[in-house]
């Protein structure tokens, strides 16, 4: 620890010569201290934002493991689409209307990037990066539950809305400093609700207005459709799972103290305690409730206890992450024949997994940090279910009825690669 300390002195003593040559004053301790912080938290929401990136290839690679082999094209295309329309948003209109201030949203305006001043404590083209990949994240969730009988373009077009106006808005609420911060001291961490279940409540208003996919409910039977690809869905997981470190660990949106560098630690930690939990409690589970092991629910286990420790990853013990992470992950497990007796088709398991589990993880926070009530809690879930939910069905129903969002019974049996893409991932199996 000295010699690493008289090696940061020596540092800090030759970028003073230059100046101290030119008669200028030296820098003080503070000034040092305040560029170090700079660079630190700056570096914090680069890598945590490349790794939240990173899960946009996580969710397109769960996605396409988790459709036919006729769709899997689409499912790539979707998800590198709403990636390149989130960024856009975020950039022409999300950002402002996120941190603009106000009470209930910010300014409509483009994002304008600030010089480099250490007095900020980092650099704003790293802030909007990171807060950009969180609201693409938003986006994915929708893409995996109206997967195999949407069409393309209405699904952009919702996804320039919810990326440019609802999850800005939702985010101000708490992340601007809005409503629910200042009224009713809301407190989600990372994202729980203002991300996983903002995704959620399109997806699971999406999914009724668009309706199941042919031969999934026939004469009150539900139909197990498969997916095309375990190992690939299985690969979309372990991505979330890393880049779930930087959406939780980032989170923090310092680095540049002692204090700050043991809470990351401490994030990481339990993130990944929580996501072990989730998927050995999706495994009793499903050996308990259907004789065999299901790797789908395992999957989207780990999944959902990474979605219910996201509200509050830096206070619990890891005990409790246990706890939080396998309670998120079972009651996603309950929650999937729950949705096949609603008829309510969710391709790839998005709504027991974001919904759910991100409202249960929101509820959960008093529990483990004493700042956060549970009326205050409760308050944001609903406030946020019934606004993302209510201008959903809006958008969702005017594009049903201004374009059409279900391709024909033809072209969903054909296989959406062949009619909207004309690519086809697995050609061998298609033309085969």
């Amino acid at each position: 620890m000295r010699k690493i300390a008289k090696i940061m002195g020596g540092a800090a003593l030759l970028s003073a010569l230059p100046m101290m040559a030119w008669g200028q004053d030296a820098p003080t301790l503070e000034s040092l201290a305040a560029n170090d912080a700079f660079v630190f938290n700056t570096l914090l929401f680069l890598i945590g934002g490349f790794l939240v990136m990173w899960m946009a290839a996580g969710f397109a690679m769960l996605e396409a493991g988790l459709v036919r082999t006729k769709n899997v094209s689409m499912q790539c295309l979707k998800n590198i689409s709403l990636y390149s329309v989130a960024g856009l948003m975020f950039w022409v209109v999300g950002y402002n209307l996120m941190y603009g201030g106000g009470t209930f949203f910010g300014t409509i305006s483009v994002m304008s990037f600030t010089p480099e001043d250490a007095a900020t404590g980092y650099s704003s083209y790293s802030d909007w990066f990171f807060q950009m990949v969180f609201c693409a994240t938003t986006a994915s969730i929708v893409s995996g539950t109206v997967a195999e009988r949407i069409k393309f373009w209405p699904f952009i077009i919702f996804t320039v809305f919810l990326t440019g106006i609802i999850y800005p808005i939702v985010g101000s609420w708490e992340w601007g400093g809005g409503y629910l911060d200042s009224k009713w001291g809301f407190s989600d961490f990372a994202g729980s609700t203002l991300v996983h279940s903002t995704g959620g409540w399109a997806a699971l208003i999406g999914a009724i207005i668009l309706r199941a996919r042919k031969g999934k409910y026939v004469d009150g039977k539900v139909n197990p459709i498969p997916g095309s690809n375990m190992p690939l869905a299985t690969l979309g997981v372990f991505i979330l799972w890393l880049g779930w470190f930087g959406f939780n660990g980032a989170s923090q949106l310092a680095m540049g103290t002692i204090a700050d560098s043991d809470s990351i630690a401490k994030i990481f930690v339990n993130t990944n305690m929580a996501a072990v939990a989730g998927v050995l409690v999706a495994i009793i589970y499903t050996q308990l409730r259907y004789k065999k092991i299901d790797l789908t629910m395992a999957l989207n286990g780990a999944l959902a206890g990474l979605v219910a420790i996201t509200a509050e990853p830096l206070t619990p013990s890891v005990p409790a992450a246990l706890l939080i992470g396998g309670a998120g992950s079972l009651l996603a497990c309950l929650t999937v024949p729950l949705l096949d007796k609603l008829k309510i088709d969710d391709v790839v398991g998005a709504i027991p997994v974001h919904l759910v589990a991100g409202i249960f993880g929101t509820l959960i926070v008093p529990a483990t940090n004493g700042d956060a009530s549970f009326v205050g809690q409760l308050v944001g879930v609903i406030m946020v279910g019934v606004f993302v939910s209510v201008v959903s069905a809006i958008i969702w129903t005017a594009l049903k009825v201004i374009m059409g969002i279900r391709v024909s019974d033809e072209e969903e049996y054909d296989g959406l690669d062949s009619h909207e893409v004309g690519i086809a991932s697995y050609p061998e199996f298609v033309n085969g």
